[in-house]
């Protein structure tokens, strides 16, 4: 199944693909109807035989999950970017935050804050949760992966570097892309250890393009490990990190600093195109 939460005549709506409509869920997002038990029939059983539709052309995706209990993020998890970055394969996930304020939908203008220098792009295959776990492990750990998103990871990468702790230069408003939609395990290859291809383009250049077999945890690992320290939730995203081609380990660096068209896809997920504004400070 796809699913996506839509904006539409001033609310949102939790959806599902269904060939070239939109079927309307009962809820208001995603992250409501991962919130039910039963979440995997209802989506599958709900039909444009009854229930409201929408066309999929010109969709307004709001974020896939409007207000996540948290949103995790793992940085240098693949070998090129860690190697890229000049830095020794770490033992552990390296892990951070965003917050639900940080994230935008899948056409929405991405927001570059006036007080960075250094804006930078990071392509993600992104976990959601479809169930509360704590301490899982195994077959608990993968029942706990609903499914798989796209998620550009912004960067100030000069706040970033600030300090040894990364959140200053992640957590920025509005401005991370998540979405479009939420694909079911079974329906990508691999399941939920899936082998996608990854790319980033900007203004139609390819900066980013890999796999994520070349993870170096994987999200079953993920789920496992982040779920030691805390519970997660349903509708939480893990996003799982991004591969080499960032803008900060290019020499000269490369940044983005307003007006261009991004472009973050993931085969069989989908696709976040975004355009960088300059934010208009209060």
């Amino acid at each position: 199944m796809k699913l996506a939460t839509l904006r539409t005549a001033g609310t949102t709506r939790a959806v599902r693909l269904d060939g070239d409509a939109l079927v309307d869920l009962g809820v208001p997002d995603v992250g409501t109807l991962l919130g039910q038990d039963d979440w995997a029939e209802r989506a599958a059983t709900t039909t444009v035989a009854n229930a409201e539709t929408y066309a999929v052309d010109g969709a307004d995706y709001a974020p896939l999950v409007l207000q996540p209990s948290k949103v995790v993020c793992v940085g240098l998890n693949y070998r090129n970017h860690i190697q890229e970055m000049g830095r020794d394969l770490p033992e552990h996930p390296t892990l951070f935050a965003k917050f639900a304020d940080a994230l935008i939908g899948a056409g929405d203008d991405i927001l570059r804050p006036e007080e960075t220098d250094q804006f930078d792009w990071e392509a993600e295959l992104a976990v959601v949760i479809g169930t509360r776990v704590r301490r899982a492990r195994g077959e608990e750990a993968e029942r706990a992966i609903a499914g798989f998103t796209v998620l550009n990871d912004i960067t100030c990468r000069d706040w970033q570097f600030r300090t040894r702790e990364w959140l200053q230069g992640k957590m920025w408003d509005s401005s991370t892309p998540v979405g479009p939609y939420l694909v079911t395990p079974d329906e990508l290859p691999g399941g939920v250890r899936p082998a996608l291809d990854v790319r980033l383009t900007v203004d139609g250049e390819v900066m980013q393009s890999d796999t994520t077999a070349d993870l170096l945890f994987d999200p079953v690992a993920l789920v496992e490990y982040i779920s030691t320290t805390t519970r997660l939730n349903p509708g939480d995203i893990i996003a799982t990190g991004t591969p080499g081609g960032v803008g900060h380990a290019r020499k000269p660096g490369r940044y983005l600093l307003g007006g261009e068209t991004v472009v973050a896809e993931i085969g069989g997920i989908g696709r976040l195109e975004n355009r960088v504004v300059k934010e208009k400070s209060a």
